[in-house]
């Protein structure tokens, strides 16, 4: 199973846990087994289809270029991290 952080602005969802693990081939199908997991959490992420701006995500320390779509292991670790914007 893949490793799951989640920042703290989602922990609510997780009952304060912010190091999870999860199964799925891509980010789509982690979300959907984190979402098994703590109901309610997918619709924080990603809506219509994309993950949410307020995030970036990260698999094995590389953006997920590829969206819902990007690749996952077995023995990955993904980061959903807020998006910091600046200027």
């Amino acid at each position: 199973m893949a490793r799951v952080q989640i920042p703290m602005m989602l922990a609510e969802y997780t009952g304060g846990l912010r190091r999870l693990e999860a199964a799925g081939a891509n980010l789509r199908e982690i979300i959907a087994d984190l979402d098994r997991q703590f109901p309610g959490l997918a619709g924080q992420i990603y809506q219509a289809e994309k993950i949410r701006p307020t995030f970036v995500v990260t698999v094995d320390g590389k953006l997920a270029a590829d969206g819902l779509d990007s690749p996952v292991g077995p023995s990955s670790e993904v980061c959903f991290l807020p998006f910091l914007g600046g200027g």
